[in-house]
């Protein structure tokens, strides 16, 4: 892994798909939702203007995980 991809990776999920496309964020995200099952969900929230604000949310949860984390992920 180079230094830039690790800075990457630290600022946002990385998916690499099975035929080498690399999706990050917000996109990143709707894949794996895809592939958990909730396929049309995704297919809808990747269409325009949705997926803007997929990306948008993904960068106020992904610049403030520890407030995010404290409310979310509890036992």
């Amino acid at each position: 892994m180079t230094p830039a991809l690790a800075a990457a990776c630290r600022r946002a999920v990385h998916v690499v798909t099975a035929d080498g496309q690399v999706l990050r964020a917000g996109r990143a995200c709707l894949f794996v939702l895809g592939q958990l099952g909730w396929p049309g969900p995704a297919r809808l929230l990747a269409l325009p203007p949705l997926i803007w604000l997929v990306e948008a949310a993904y960068r106020v949860v992904a610049a403030h995980r520890p407030f995010f984390a404290r409310f979310l992920f509890t036992k």
